[in-house]
Order: structure tokens, then C-alpha cells, then sequence
């Protein structure tokens, strides 16, 4: 029994390391943008008095988030001018998106939605694609902030990347609400744009903290990304411009491609590949639409900062470190199993409040058990592409298969308020239908669960 207990507590012991307060900084980094296009604008557009097909379709900018690994190689080898010299390679990709994100936030603060609805969601986009793009460069930070052969570490890093994301989600949520609900109160009748020049000081404030995350100096993988491009060049049997070219595009997108299938074999890939997309599209469904089944039911925009974001923040990062251990002992599939589970509950207990009417006690006890099912099922999402990525190729490989789950929670899940709207508002049948959803992914899991390559399983 006694060794037992000491084994968890050596793996708990894991998140003492001071690389994993660098990583929580980089998912509060990650993190911020979703209040800003998810929680802010979702509510901004219904208080505007705008139909939740709109509100739903306006989720179609998160489609970029599916397809940031297009551009990753471009972030891997480009510099910034100034910003790479003196801020490093990664970082200084991060300050220039900040710096995009920050300049939209101060458009938006001048923007009237009813009015100016395609340019409201066209910077709605740029923020978007800022985003996902800041996301190549953070996730490919965190990864090389621990050596390739610490699994344990590897893990905990994941669990602390999320406990950031949610950080940066939730506390800034508190923060987009309360501030919202405070200067509307005050009776400035634009108080959303005002909130939004608020939430701009914040991206200041983290980017200053962002000059304490050290940044590694890697050699081995531009070195090696150039011996694969010679490589091409020399079975093309020339070197000249366009095999250059050639050599360049085969190796930075096709070269990730290939040593995947070619590690985990074509079927077992495909598998990999499947479950990573359907894996959190039925928790998207739910996610896309909560806020406004939240304000349909009648609750304020304070009560939904302190359950939704304040509670649910608590709740995510003691269960998402408890969820990294998990990890780290059960192996990221069992745990992803688990999460899969919770995930159909969850569900319907947001079903249940939608049948009884307005409940504050299981409004609470729904978005716990929703934290809780997140927590898990994101730090075992995050651990296990993290173990599959090949070094060589870290920041294109891990937005690829990032991408792929990102696909499936983005462009499916934007038809969530049309949904909702063709079962004539009926929520308990919808989280019922995103139940469901949950099930395809389990199976493929189930299929790939022997064979798939990672450490402990």
C-alpha cells in the first residue's frame, strides 16, 4: 500500500519542475484567444439580439484552427525581422501574433455588430488566425522545453499546458464577463467594445511574462530538416532553383506525412487519425452552444462567470493534474477511454437541467462533471500526439494531428444553433444527440488501442 502511495507521489513530484510553470504561461498564452471568439463574441452577437444560426455559422471562423499545419513549416524556418534576433525564434513569432490580436481587439472596440456584422466576424477571423497560428510556435516551444526521452515529464507538461489553456480561458472569461456585466451596468451602452480594450491590456501583461520562458536552441532540426531537403535534391538528379523548391515543399509537408504513416503503419494510422478527429466533436456541439443555452434558461452573465468560468477554472486545474498522473500510471489510452465516458454523462446531465428548468445546484454540479470530463479527456488529447510527434518535425507534425481534432470540434460543430433551431429550441434532445456523438470515436480507439506506438499505453 505504502508503495503505492509513494509512487503517486513521485509522479505528482514531476510538476515541481520549473519547466512546468514556463509551459503554464504558454497554455494561459494559448488559451486567451477562445474568450475573445468563442465566450465574448458568442455572447456579444446574442445580446445584439442576433439568431443562434448566426452566432453558430460565426464558429466557422475556428475552421482555420484545422488547418494551421499548412502554414507550420513557413513558421519553422521564417524569421522576424527584429523580433527572432532579439526575442529567439519562437517567441518572436509569438509577440507578432499578440501583437495582430491586440490591434483587432482595439478594431472591435469600434465596431457596431447590427451594422457592420461581416467586418465584426472578418476581424473575428484575423483573431483566428493569429491564434492558430501563435498555437504552432507555443505548442512547439512547450514540447522542446523537455528532452524527447522523458515520458513522465512529457505527460505532466501536457497536464500543465492544459491547466494553462483553461487558465487563460477561464480566469479570462471571469474577467470578459464581469467586465462586461460592470461597465453595462454603468450604463455605457457600448459596453462589449469597451471590454474588449480591457482584455487588451491583458495580452500586454502576458507577453511581458512571456520574456521569463526560456527558449532552447536546437541545431539538430534545421540540420536535419536540410539533409532531408538535400536529400530529395539528390534523387531529383539536379540542384538548381525549382528542385530546390521541390526539395522544400516535399520535405517540410511531406516529410511529416511520411514518417508517420511509415512509424505507425497505413491502417493503424488511419486509425490514429480517425479517432483524433472524432474524439471531441461531441463535446464541441455542447461547447459551441452553452453559453447561449446558459442565457436561454436565465441565468445572468455573473452567474455564468462564477459557475462557468471561476468554479469551472478551480475545478479544471485540480483535475487536469490529477488527470496527468493518470496519465502517467494508466497510459494516455485508458485514460482517454475514461474520459470518453464521462463525457457521454456530462452530456446528459445538461440534458436533465434543460428538462427541469433553471437549477443553480445542477447548473454547478453540470459544469463541474463538464470540467472534469475536459480535464481528463485534453491532458490524455494533448500527452498522446505529443509522444507521437517525430523531433524533426515538431511543430508541423503536432499541428497536423492538432489540426485533424481541431477539424472535427470546428467545422462540424458550427452547425450547432442550426441544429438547436431545426429541433425548434428542444435542448434536451440536442445534448442527447451530442451523447451520441460520442461513441464513433470510442470505437476507433478501441480498434487502434494494441497497436499504436506511443510509451505506455
Amino acid at each position: 500500500m505504502s508503495e503505492t502511495k509513494q509512487s503517486w507521489l513521485d509522479s505528482l513530484l514531476v510538476y515541481k519542475d520549473i519547466r512546468m510553470l514556463r509551459i503554464l504561461l504558454l497554455g494561459a498564452i494559448s488559451g486567451f484567444p477562445w474568450v475573445l471568439i468563442a465566450s465574448s463574441l458568442s455572447l456579444w452577437l446574442k445580446e445584439e439580439g442576433l439568431s443562434r444560426s448566426t452566432i453558430g455559422w460565426a464558429g466557422l471562423i475556428f475552421g482555420v484552427y484545422a488547418f494551421n499545419y499548412l502554414w507550420a513549416p513557413i513558421i519553422d524556418r521564417i524569421q522576424i525581422p527584429f523580433l527572432t534576433k532579439k526575442l529567439g525564434h519562437r517567441r518572436g513569432w509569438i509577440v507578432l501574433m499578440q501583437l495582430i490580436i491586440l490591434f483587432s481587439l482595439i478594431v472591435w472596440s469600434l465596431i457596431n455588430p447590427t451594422q457592420n456584422l461581416a467586418l465584426l466576424i472578418s476581424v473575428g477571423l484575423v483573431i483566428a488566425i493569429a491564434s492558430a497560428t501563435q498555437d504552432i510556435t507555443v505548442d512547439a516551444l512547450r514540447i522542446e522545453q523537455i528532452d524527447a526521452n522523458e515520458g513522465k515529464s512529457m505527460a505532466a507538461g501536457a497536464a500543465m499546458a492544459v491547466v494553462g489553456w483553461w487558465t487563460g480561458y477561464k480566469l479570462g472569461g471571469v474577467i470578459a464577463l464581469f467586465t462586461a456585466e460592470f461597465f453595462e451596468n454603468m450604463g455605457i451602452a457600448d459596453y462589449w467594445q469597451a471590454t474588449f480594450l480591457v482584455l487588451g491590456v491583458l495580452i500586454i501583461l502576458m507577453n511581458i511574462l512571456l520574456m521569463f520562458v526560456h527558449e532552447p536552441i536546437d541545431n539538430n532540426r534545421q540540420n536535419n530538416q536540410k539533409e532531408t531537403d538535400q536529400m530529395i535534391v539528390n534523387k531529383l538528379g539536379s540542384n538548381n532553383i525549382l528542385t530546390n523548391f521541390i526539395a522544400y515543399i516535399s520535405g517540410t509537408i511531406g516529410g511529416p506525412i511520411i514518417s508517420f504513416f511509415k512509424k505507425n503503419g497505413f491502417a493503424i494510422a488511419v486509425g490514429i487519425l480517425g479517432f483524433v478527429f472524432l474524439f471531441k466533436i461531441g463535446e464541441a456541439f455542447l461547447g459551441r452552444m452553452s453559453i447561449v443555452f446558459y442565457k436561454e434558461i436565465g441565468f445572468s452573465k455573473g452567474q455564468i462567470a462564477i459557475y462557468s468560468k471561476g468554479l469551472g477554472w478551480i475545478t479544471t486545474v485540480v483535475f487536469t493534474l490529477i488527470g496527468g498522473v493518470m496519465a502517467m500510471r494508466a497510459g494516455t489510452v485508458k485514460t482517454m477511454f475514461f474520459a470518453g465516458g464521462l463525457m457521454a454523462v456530462t452530456n446528459l446531465l445538461f440534458a436533465l437541467l434543460a428538462w427541469t428548468g433553471k437549477s443553480e445546484l445542477l447548473f454547478a454540479i453540470a459544469v463541474i462533471a463538464d470540467d472534469i470530463t475536459a480535464a481528463f479527456a485534453t491532458v490524455a488529447f494533448v500527452a498522446f500526439i505529443s509522444l507521437l510527434v517525430d523531433r524533426t518535425y515538431t511543430a508541423t507534425q503536432y499541428a497536423l494531428l492538432a489540426s485533424i481534432g481541431t477539424a472535427g470540434r470546428t467545422t462540424l460543430a458550427s452547425s450547432s444553433g442550426a441544429l438547436v433551431d431545426w429541433l425548434n429550441g428542444d435542448w434536451g434532445t440536442f445534448f442527447i444527440i451530442t451523447t451520441v456523438m460520442v461513441i464513433p470515436s470510442l470505437i476507433c480507439l478501441w480498434f487502434i488501442r494494441n497497436k499504436v506506438k506511443i510509451g505506455a499505453k
